[in-house]
């Protein structure tokens, strides 16, 4: 039965990236707790198996094949989903790229973890730098804004956009990556404010290495994968669903004093001490 508090029933909800990885799994989890979902990702066939997945449950579901970096497919799909299926509640925002380049690249010198990147290495550039900043933080405002109207208007709703524990760490070959999403846990501090007194929370979440299709290299790396084991307290990396979850939390009545926070889930590893 469970705690009446974590069900969201009758809520609609938009989530991206939702044809692999930890977007697919907060689709079918919102789907499993009552509501019917927009599913949103780039790969038509995937993002339509998600919405089958979610129709078996007994649950409505809209497919929209789409880039979230372009701001008229993105307002195109808001207005798609309050058309068909008549209201928004929830946005869970999880598309994302992870790119490994260095800022620059010194003869002779190898950063930490360019052995994954084979004998390929070139600087990264500022087209690719642009891709990661349009992907990962240019869509959290494009979204929110297609959003945010309908949410203001009716006084309510949850926006749970997925950062990393990467904003919280220096690293090599990540540079991009982990500024866009130190960017999105500013953002929503910064909208949760806006948005506080009508009603709306505004939080992010904040995972370290999940199981998923976007660091299976790093996982399949044996010293890469020995790596992340140590520096992580549990020993072991996340699933999709134990961050889905936590989605489904914050998605919930059951988080209604939560807002501008960023929550880490990642195995203990940011908790830890230096050398410990």
């Amino acid at each position: 039965m469970g705690v009446e508090e974590h069900r969201i029933d009758g809520k609609v909800a938009i989530v991206t990236g939702a044809s692999r990885g930890i977007g697919k799994a907060v689709a079918l989890t919102l789907a499993e707790a009552g509501a019917d979902v927009t599913v949103i990702a780039r790969t038509k066939e995937q993002v339509e198996k998600t919405a089958h997945e979610i129709h078996q449950m007994g649950r409505k579901a809209l497919a929209i094949p789409m880039d979230v970096s372009q701001e008229e497919k993105v307002q195109n799909a808001v207005k798609q989903t309050v058309s068909e299926l008549g209201r928004i509640d929830i946005l869970s925002h999880n598309a994302g790229i992870l790119m490994f380049k260095p800022v620059a690249v010194i003869p002779g010198v190898r950063f930490p973890g360019m052995e994954l990147l084979g004998d390929d290495i070139r600087a990264q550039t500022l087209e690719e730098w642009h891709r990661v900043m349009d992907v990962n933080l240019t869509s959290a405002f494009l979204l929110t804004q297609a959003v945010g109207p309908y949410l203001l208007k009716q006084k309510n709703g949850k926006v749970i956009i997925m950062s990393s524990n990467g904003a919280e760490q220096g690293q090599s070959l990540q540079t991009a990556y982990n500024t866009s999403k130190a960017g999105l846990c500013m953002y929503v501090r910064c909208l949760a404010t806006e948005w506080g007194p009508y009603n709306i929370h505004v939080n992010a979440i904040a995972p370290g290495v999940i199981n998923t299709e976007m660091v299976a290299p790093l996982i399949a790396d044996p010293a890469t994968m020995q790596t992340i084991l140590d520096a992580t307290p549990l020993g072991r990396v996340g699933n999709p669903r134990e961050v889905a979850l936590l989605v489904l939390f914050l998605a919930s009545d059951a988080s209604d004093y939560i807002t501008g926070q960023t929550i880490i889930i990642d195995g203990g590893t940011i908790g830890r001490g230096p050398g410990v």
